[in-house]
């Protein structure tokens, strides 16, 4: 982290945030609980915690598709309303227009926002520059890998540039070659500029690899925030790398001794149905 990032007004904080649903039969299920998270402008904290647990809850409160029945949501120090315009989300699952080619798919972004059709595709030819797919800017998503599809799509939320990135296990389908070589090219491209970023995984070793902090969440229902680790390990970082050494080790095993509780409870909840849990 370059210092004074940390210092000043959170790029995302939530104040005791509460979630609540529904259910069929007019009972309320509380998703999460009482979470409290900051995130500084320029810093990149990971959250893991059991299946189901409200990971990406907390990233659609902070994208602004989620309203909490409790708490607040603030974003550079301003309570949330409505969609979060600073925010750009990348999703687990591919969200590319199968009839418009890599660079159609990245320009579109500032094509709607009002950017003349030369401009934003000028723009979005440098940014599949960036993101190593400037040969493939005639394919369509079909003819692309599923790491190439990725790419394409990160380079259609950075062309944005958001100040804020909210990310919810992009990397989660590609296989795990393919996930390592994704996560150095999100730290180099994060680099550049330092976002603010908010990243979902299941992943604990991917966590520390990437990120300044790790945040854990207890097993549902009501999930609460439980621990927030610093990862001390210097950057810039090759994830290839980083995971040989010691101090990696160190921290995951330290990680990893509360987290394991939450998900073997996790595991024993998946069979009982939210109906009939106390």
């Amino acid at each position: 982290m370059e210092a004074g990032r940390s210092a000043g007004t959170p790029a995302i904080e939530l104040e005791d945030a509460t979630v609540a649903f529904r259910l069929a039969d007019a009972r309320m299920f509380t998703a999460v609980a009482q979470a409290r998270l900051s995130v500084a402008d320029g810093e990149f904290v990971a959250i893991v915690g059991p299946t189901g647990c409200g990971k990406s809850t907390l990233l659609n409160i902070a994208a602004g598709l989620l309203r909490p029945v409790s708490g607040a949501a603030r974003i550079f120090g301003q309570p949330l309303a409505g969609l979060n315009r600073d925010a750009g989300y990348l999703f687990q699952a591919d969200s590319l227009f199968p009839w418009k080619t890599a660079l159609e798919n990245v320009a579109i972004g500032l094509e709607v926002g009002g950017r003349a059709r030369g401009e934003a595709r000028a723009r979005a030819e440098r940014w599949l520059a960036s993101v190593g797919l400037a040969a493939f800017a005639g394919r369509y998503p079909h003819m692309l890998s599923g790491g190439q599809r990725k790419r394409v799509g990160l380079a259609q939320v950075l062309i944005r540039d958001p100040r804020i990135l909210l990310m919810d296990e992009p990397f989660g389908p590609l296989d795990a070659q393919t996930r390592q070589i994704m996560g150095n090219l999100l730290l180099d491209l994060w680099s550049r500029d330092r976002k603010a970023v908010l990243f979902v995984t299941h992943d604990l070793e991917e966590a520390i690899a990437l990120a300044d902090r790790v945040v854990i969440m207890s097993a549902g229902p009501g999930s609460r925030i439980i621990g927030d680790w610093r990862v001390a390990l210097a950057r810039p970082r090759d994830i290839f790398e980083i995971r040989l050494e010691k101090d990696f080790h160190d921290l995951h095993r330290e990680i990893w001794g509360v987290l394991k509780d939450e998900v073997m409870k996790g595991y024993a909840q998946s069979a009982t149905p939210v109906e009939t849990r106390a």
